[in-house]
């Protein structure tokens, strides 16, 4: 279990991230087409998982665009927005804020927030994800791994990014 905070005050997760040098756990997540989709259907790329509370907020359609915006023109990675969003909602809110990443939900499963220890289990967040970020090379292996420790902050855009390489 991990402490994080929401405007100071203190919230848990329900474990840790994957560590840096671990295979990240396979996932079962819900795209916008409605179908679902594994680590496998990335097969081949970096993957830079931009895991959020809710695409709904402004940081985290900010993050997602930023990501966006520089990692444009990089064919070898998939920039992946996950969170509790229904899909429709991800896609209006992308669409809104004119940014064009794949986003998953887990609407099906929090399976996925558990594997990855991201799930919040008390406050008033409880059973959404909390703000991550993951690197994973081509064969899914934990590149950088970041749980972002206030809600309402940034993650290490620079970390992350140079992670990819």
């Amino acid at each position: 279990m991990a402490e994080i905070t929401l405007e100071g005050n203190p919230i848990h997760t329900n474990g840790d991230l994957p560590a840096v040098n671990t295979v990240a756990p396979d996932f079962k997540l819900v795209a916008t087409d409605m179908s679902d989709k594994t680590l496998a259907d990335f097969a081949g790329k970096k993957k830079l998982l931009n895991i959020v509370v809710s695409l709904d907020t402004g940081i985290c359609i900010d993050s997602s665009k930023l990501f966006q915006d520089k990692l444009a023109g990089r064919d070898d990675v998939a920039v992946i927005v996950i969170s509790a969003d229904l899909p429709f909602a991800q896609a209006r809110t992308c669409e809104g804020a004119n940014t064009d990443v794949t986003t998953l939900s887990m609407m099906r499963s929090k399976n996925f927030a558990k594997d990855y220890g991201v799930l919040i289990t008390d406050g008033p967040l409880a059973g959404l994800c909390a703000r991550a970020v993951l690197v994973l090379d081509t064969d899914n292996t934990v590149l950088y791994s970041e749980l972002v420790p206030e809600i309402a902050q940034e993650p290490n855009y620079d970390a992350a990014l140079a992670a990819l390489g």
